[in-house]
């Protein structure tokens, strides 16, 4: 029986546990907090991220090593600017052959590096032993068993398909690309185009601003991928747009519900109270995102308006006052 440790027993960690127990495999969930961990272990349910849900049985354990210990698959759900300082500690325990998925969605702040990256420079793993999980994924509908379709991005294909039977439920279809810098940049850029739409949806805007913003934003982030040799393909699947749609319209999205308290004039602090201090990923991704554009010479003019609005006190009014006085041209 192949057996997972998950790294993280946040929403997202705790309803892809879920999803890898439902699918036969052996799971160990890691929490950092121990009454997490306690919770998991002997209620089988997370009250604090996912209050409601019952899970199947998995062990699970505030002991990395323990978690860690015989894992054919290694899945990393913590928030992206905190995966390399926990798996600096986490790596001398994972095991040589071991597969390592991110769910993690971002670029690292300073370095620029996309998660792969990341885990191949902190891990030393070989590229082909790392892969990642993008799509429209949200956590609290995927633990309701409701249908849901993703993509493992992992340049080894047979790794990817090993990943792919782990975690293929009847509710849960995963499919493979070995497209991983498309994945990513799906993964990471959508969460800086749902603050926009949330921003939008906060000033009271409908549906034809969304569509609008949605659409130029994967315009953004194709511009991007294909400069860094992403496949267009992958960014018109689910990586892309399926991402992008599920995040820019979903009220469970943190990144949209983090934009809208912005653009119904709410100040940062907030935003972050209101999603209840979760990690809005697009908050920190946007700096990030915007800084690889300009390396790559790639123009974003959304992520560069979501970025002034939210770190240098850009006004919402301002900042939509900029995007439609830009000069007119073809699509």
């Amino acid at each position: 029986m192949t057996r997972a440790a998950v790294l993280g027993a946040g929403s997202w960690g705790t309803a892809f546990g879920k999803v890898l127990a439902d699918a036969g495999t052996e799971v160990t969930i890691w929490a950092r907090r121990p009454e997490v961990a306690e919770a998991l272990a002997t209620d089988h349910r997370n009250p604090y991220y996912l209050p409601g849900v019952q899970l199947p049985p998995v062990a699970a354990t505030d002991d990395y090593a323990r978690a860690l210990d015989g894992a054919d698959i290694v899945v990393l759900a913590v928030p992206s600017q905190s995966l390399r300082s926990n798996l600096l500690v986490w790596s001398p325990s994972i095991g040589p052959d071991a597969t390592l998925l991110s769910l993690a969605k971002g670029i690292e702040t300073g370095t620029l590096l996309r998660m792969s990256e990341v885990i191949a420079e902190v891990s030393g793993a070989a590229p082909e032993r790392i892969a990642v999980l993008s799509g429209p994924n949200l956590a609290k509908e995927i633990a309701a068993g409701q249908p849901a379709a993703t993509v493992i991005g992992c340049t080894d294909a047979e790794r990817a398909a090993a990943v792919q039977r782990a975690c293929v439920t009847g509710y849960f279809r995963p499919y493979t690309n070995t497209d991983v810098i498309g994945c990513e940049l799906g993964g990471a850029c959508k969460n800086v185009i749902a603050l926009a739409c949330g921003i939008a949806s906060g000033m009271g805007f409908g549906d034809n601003s969304l569509a609008g913003l949605m659409t130029r934003g994967l315009a953004e982030i194709i511009r991007l991928g294909v400069a860094l040799g992403a496949e267009p393909v992958t960014l018109a699947g689910l990586a892309g747009i399926g991402d992008l749609i599920a995040t820019c319209t979903s009220p469970l999205s943190r990144n949209r519900s983090f934009g809208q308290v912005l653009g119904s004039g709410g100040s940062m602090q907030a935003a972050q109270e209101a999603t209840h201090g979760q990690v809005a990923e697009g908050v920190k991704s946007c700096t990030s995102v915007r800084a690889l554009a300009a390396a790559e010479q790639v123009e974003m003019p959304l992520t560069e308006a979501v970025h002034q609005v939210c770190h240098e006190g850009l006004p919402v009014q301002s900042a939509l006052e900029k995007l439609l006085g830009r000069r007119i041209k073809p699509e």
